[in-house]
């Protein structure tokens, strides 16, 4: 059924009243941009973003350091296998304890699989806490706690991805189907097997 109105056919007042709100609602709309455009210029002015003679003078410093830098020197590329293995395996291991943990909070932050709602508000307060941290955060209070090494990037690296990978995992999870789990309860299945179910169905969506 088609809502659409004709205006014209309105009364008068109406009319008015009608075209008065529209006006009034785009300039409430023009003033927050108006507000945005203004907070967004003065923290622009405040770092010096809009100092133009300040990043004049920095483009021969970047010239500089462009031509420093081309052609690449390779002679030392020995020295470069050790940081190369280090790295490679730090982002493995920190993968690897991501996807273990975070497998572990999907369920509890999943609206559909999480026994009560205030274990879920907590999840999700924490996987948005461990997402707000960066990882070089992280890795400076990880250095204090067990020293210098490729443990601290490690654990770092783990640790901050467990709010990425864990939010994707509860959110595969909320979007599994739900027609499985009916089905189980119009089997007469008891509350444990639903949710074993569920838990089945929710698995393969993660995989």
């Amino acid at each position: 059924m088609s809502t659409h109105y004709d205006v014209q056919a309105l009364p008068a007042e109406q009319r008015e009243h009608i075209l008065r709100g529209f006006g009034l609602g785009w300039w409430r709309q023009l003033g927050q941009v108006a507000i945005v455009l203004g907070v967004v210029l003065l923290a622009c002015w405040y770092v010096g973003l809009l100092d133009a003679t300040t990043l004049l003078n920095g483009l021969p410093s970047i010239a500089t350091l462009a031509g420093e830098a081309m052609p690449p020197d390779f002679s030392g590329y020995r020295s470069w296998i050790r940081p190369l293995i280090d790295t490679l395996a730090m982002s493995i291991a920190g993968t690897a304890i991501a996807v273990v943990f975070s497998l572990v909070v999907a369920f509890v932050a999943a609206r559909n699989t999480a026994p009560h709602p205030l274990v879920f508000g907590v999840a999700r307060v924490l996987l948005n806490a461990l997402r707000s941290v960066p990882e070089l955060i992280m890795g400076i209070i990880f250095v204090a706690a067990v020293g210098f090494g490729a443990l601290p990037g490690v654990l770092a690296l783990g640790l901050h991805s467990i709010g990425m990978v864990g939010k994707f995992f509860a959110e595969a999870i909320e979007h599994v189907d739900e027609a499985p789990v009916e089905a189980a309860r119009a089997a007469g299945l008891r509350r444990c097997k639903c949710c074993s179910t569920r838990f089945a169905t929710s698995d393969a969506a993660v995989r």
